[in-house]
């Protein structure tokens, strides 16, 4: 039976309000683990015109010019001309951040869950980089527009989404059917231009022949008509608004925890990388094409509750096998994560952009594929 599907995922870029927000919450997070690595720190934050707001609680012996930190991650962001509507040298800046609370501080110092929750992680074969090709394709869509800003297309703003939609069939990725980027520039500029560039420059260089070859394929480019006003001007944004975007873009699960702005005795970060980890080792060691898996912790509780694992059928060894392998073999407690991928550094802010996961230019620890063996034994 050729079973056929259509299935979306959608990125968006450095300078779209929401991920401003992550960055700089990262860029905090960073700050304070690089004088204090025993830092505690969960961190929101919100952004709107001309205006940065900053909340949470943090202990540290650490001291942070905060003002500095988040002028500076606006900068490198892009936002460093008046006609873009926000500007990291003239926003201004609200900081709320108060002391952690001792009543958390007391589970957490013992080693225990810095809070509650369910965690997953989510691997297949569809891309190199173990993650499904929807979602890859979108982040690289918008990797290559920046790419391109910095090289000195002036035209291009911070601002811009992407989304990419792909038929499967029998669950394999057969052709992409739509592409969709809608980028903030500069007044003015010629719509027709734009598109071209898009899809010559920018589509047919990210995306696969052999996925284009399989029929026609609609390329929606600033479908509105223009995108003059973007960035904070144009929306507000908020710190963890865009978890399916960091993660599998709609793909596997997610508990509902964002990462940015949290340390990693906080298991909504921590636990997560380390479900990829165990979930793309999986795949990689060619047991399984597809997996899931789910970590659950209770506050001030070090071992997970429990550990469930999916791969869809599609395993050459039962799913309760692998759930036990990683049970008796992996240390999953919150300190246990974090001594196994050193995460007690300042490694945050690079990944408030792009996704967390499948980052083959950066060096992430939770990226590795060294425990594929375990389960290739099975």
């Amino acid at each position: 039976m050729n079973k056929k599907y259509l299935f979306t995922s959608e990125s968006v870029s450095k300078g779209h309000p929401d991920k401003i927000c992550d960055q700089i919450s990262d860029a905090i997070l960073d700050a304070f683990l690089s004088q204090d690595k025993r830092s505690r720190v969960a961190c929101e934050t919100m952004v709107t015109t001309g205006q940065v707001i900053v909340v949470g609680e943090v202990r540290s012996e650490g001291y942070v010019h905060l003002d500095k930190v988040v002028r500076k991650a606006i900068e490198e962001i892009g936002y460093v001309h008046a006609g873009q509507g926000f500007h990291y040298n003239d926003c201004g800046i609200l900081n709320y951040i108060h002391s952690q609370s001792p009543d958390i501080a007391q589970g957490v110092d013992k080693e225990g869950a810095g809070d509650q929750g369910i965690m997953f992680g989510y691997a297949c074969n569809e891309t190199k980089q173990y993650m499904p090709a929807t979602i890859q394709y979108s982040h690289e869509i918008l990797k290559l527009l920046q790419k391109f800003k910095q090289e000195g297309e002036s035209w291009i703003y911070p601002d811009a989404k992407s989304q990419v939609t792909i038929e499967y069939q029998d669950n394999e990725p057969w052709r992409v059917r739509d592409v969709v980027l809608s980028v903030h520039h500069r007044a003015g500029e010629s719509q027709k231009k734009i598109r071209n560039f898009a899809i010559n420059e920018v589509f047919k260089k990210v995306l696969p022949k052999e996925l284009l070859n399989n029929g026609d394929v609609n390329y929606f480019v600033n479908p509105t008509g223009k995108f003059e006003i973007g960035g904070p001007k144009g929306d507000s944004g908020v710190t963890g608004r865009k978890i399916i975007v960091d993660t599998y873009g709609g793909w596997g699960a997610h508990g509902g925890g964002a990462f940015s702005g949290k340390d990693p005795s906080k298991v909504d970060r921590s636990a997560s990388y380390m479900a990829r980890y165990l979930a793309k080792n999986v795949v990689a060691s060619g047991i399984a094409s597809r997996c899931l898996i789910q970590l659950a912790y209770v506050i001030g509780i070090a071992e997970p509750v429990s550990i469930f694992v999916n791969t869809y059928g599609t395993g050459e060894v039962s799913d309760e096998k692998i759930a036990e392998r990683i049970m008796s073999e992996i240390d999953c407690s919150p300190n246990g994560i974090i001594k196994r991928f050193d995460l007690l550094r300042p490694i945050y802010y690079q990944t408030a952009s792009y996704g967390h996961f499948g980052r083959d230019d950066l060096q992430l620890p939770w990226e590795e594929l060294d425990i594929k063996g375990l389960f290739k034994a099975l």
